[in-house]
């Protein structure tokens, strides 16, 4: 909030700033020249078309010629850098003429000419500037933006390194670190979960700190960078910060609440804003006079878009097109302000860059917020699906009658639980269960069955099975284990009893197999099952209401070491 204050009281710092460091416009007579004539007879031939009513600045003549006129009893500090609007020339020729009519001049290709620390501006030596100097001549060959005729003035030193300029760098490096500051929260944010919206926000603030560096001129105070690599490269990063806004938007809007047409069009204006920028910035003189209008009106249908985008979100009830018109609002204000002032006649060219730096400040404070509330939303989304999953997994695996683990869970887990420990199975089964649902039917014996699984009584070295049917299947690990399966199995007759009302005792007949772990290693639970099942046969056939163990030594060659039947006490 402090960044934005300083960024709307900008415009009139620079104003109350001293006149001659100042970025205030200078008045000078323009007029055009035969690019093929030496300098001083170009200017002669130019005498007779000056114009110095504020118009005449075009890019139609490969030669542009502007007069500044110096008052003979002006004070203060010396004129020194002749300072204009950074975009690509062929060359700048630099005349100062004295009263008496003596010249001095200098000529600057674009990789001579320096850079402004304030704004986007580059900055010439002028020849001698002395008390007879009457006029200094600015001759631009082969202009490509017609601010660059229209926003060059007379400095006496670097714009900044005045007072209004150095306020100016304070608050650009401001909104430099907190346009960075989200990549620390996005990166959080994408370990957890990770969506691409979060990436396409990183590079749209990595961008706009670019834009902000290069455009503005706080480049130079961090490294050696000439002005053609400066324009180059803030003509890219704008256009990397178009491109990758449109693929945030794609990505961070709600499924259901853009367009189809719109969403499938954001990724083209990526791609031609990308395609756009690096032509313009590689091929700044392919169409000379025509190409800035033509760099602009190509840009027109994806500021149209972008508007479109967020109106038809918004009206489709979008909360992250919320966040985001209250974040870009001012830089699509920016995008229509270059525009107009480009295309309409009875206003300037404009950059904008004052409110193009309030908007940055806007969109890292909006947007961030915009990321964090739909991350937020998100990882609910997720956490609530996960919930869900979790537990329809818990129900696939719970026997829905008993609550017990189903077949499916023994059959996927047995090698979990064998190397757990687990190397005693039980398998247990319902004497006499038919006659308890013929004869009182299918809800008595869910009853009993439901009486069962509690006298089971399942624990951490207890797992309990429903089979199917009747028949359940026990899982033991630890000290005691033939002697706690038999005492369940001992159980289930009085549990039944004290649940259930039924003419008879409900018993059970169980065949137990333990398997020391090393010969287990390499059973399956389909051969210990088909091997208790045998056993557990034997049981029935022996009376039922008994329990039959096996000790196997090793299982595969099914050689057992002792083999006992006990019946029930």
């Amino acid at each position: 909030m402090a960044a934005l204050l300083l960024a709307l009281c900008a415009p009139a710092t620079l104003r109350a700033a001293d006149p001659s460091g100042s970025p205030v416009l200078q008045d000078h007579c323009v007029s055009s020249g035969d690019i093929a004539l030496p300098l001083p007879d170009a200017i002669a031939a130019a005498a007779a078309d000056w114009r110095c009513d504020g118009q005449g600045h075009a890019l139609a003549p490969e030669r542009t010629i502007l007069r500044f006129t110096l008052e003979s009893d002006s004070s203060g500090e010396a004129l020194r850098y002749l300072v204009s609007r950074r975009s690509p020339v062929g060359e700048v020729h630099l005349l100062a003429r004295d009263e008496n009519g003596a010249i001095r001049s200098a000529s600057y290709t674009p990789a001579e000419m320096g850079v402004a620390r304030a704004g986007s501006y580059f900055m010439i030596p002028l020849p001698e500037i002395t008390a007879d100097t009457r006029e200094v001549f600015a001759v631009v060959d082969r202009p490509t933006h017609v601010m660059i005729l229209q926003q060059a003035r007379l400095v006496a030193s670097d714009p900044g390194n005045t007072p209004a300029g150095q306020d100016m760098m304070v608050l650009l490096a401001i909104i430099s670190g907190m346009l960075l500051m989200p990549l620390v929260l996005n990166a959080a944010f994408f370990r957890i979960l990770r969506e691409p919206f979060v990436l396409w926000h990183s590079a749209m603030a990595i961008s706009l700190v670019l834009t902000v560096l290069f455009n503005s001129g706080l480049i130079v105070s961090l490294v050696d960078v000439s002005g053609p690599t400066i324009s180059q490269m803030s003509v890219l990063a704008l256009g990397l910060a178009i491109a990758s806004g449109a693929m945030f938007a794609h990505s961070f809007i709600e499924a259901d609440r853009l367009h189809p047409l719109l969403r499938r069009a954001l990724p083209w204006a990526a791609i031609w804003s990308l395609l756009l920028s690096y032509v313009h910035a590689n091929f700044p003189f392919v169409g000379r006079v025509w190409q800035t209008d033509a760099y602009y009106l190509a840009y027109l249908p994806v500021l149209v878009l972008f508007i479109a985008t967020i109106g038809d979100a918004l009206r489709r009830g979008s909360m992250a097109a919320r966040f985001q018109a209250i974040g870009w609002g001012p830089l699509l204000l920016v995008g229509i302000v270059r525009q107009l002032g480009q295309f309409t006649p009875m206003l300037e060219p404009t950059d904008a860059m004052v409110l193009f730096y309030v908007g940055c400040v806007f969109e890292v404070v909006a947007t961030t917020f915009g990321v964090t509330d739909r991350f937020m939303a998100l990882k609910h989304q997720r956490d609530r699906a996960r919930t869900e999953a979790q537990m329809l997994e818990r129900i696939s695996e719970r026997d829905t009658l008993t609550g017990l683990y189903n077949r499916r869970v023994i059959e996927e887990r047995f090698a979990y639980l064998r190397s757990s420990g687990f190397t005693v199975v039980a398998l247990l089964d319902l004497d006499h269960f038919k006659h308890v649902n013929d004869t009182f039917g299918h809800g008595v014996g869910d009853d009993v069955l439901r009486a069962v699984a509690v006298a089971l009584a399942p624990d951490d070295d207890t797992k309990v099975v429903r089979m199917g049917g009747e028949e359940f299947a026990i899982l033991l690990r630890g000290r005691n284990a033939l002697a706690r399966a038999e005492h369940r199995r001992k159980a289930i007759p009085r549990t039944v009893a004290a649940a259930v009302r039924l003419d008879r005792l409900q018993t059970a007949s169980m065949d137990v197999v333990d398997i020391p772990l090393d010969a287990l290693s390499k059973a399956r639970f389909e051969d210990i099952y088909r091997h208790a099942d045998r056993l557990l046969y034997e049981a029935k056939a022996a009376g039922r209401n008994r329990m039959m163990s096996v000790r196997m030594q090793a299982f595969g060659g099914q050689k057992e070491t002792r083999r006992r039947k006990k019946a029930a006490a």
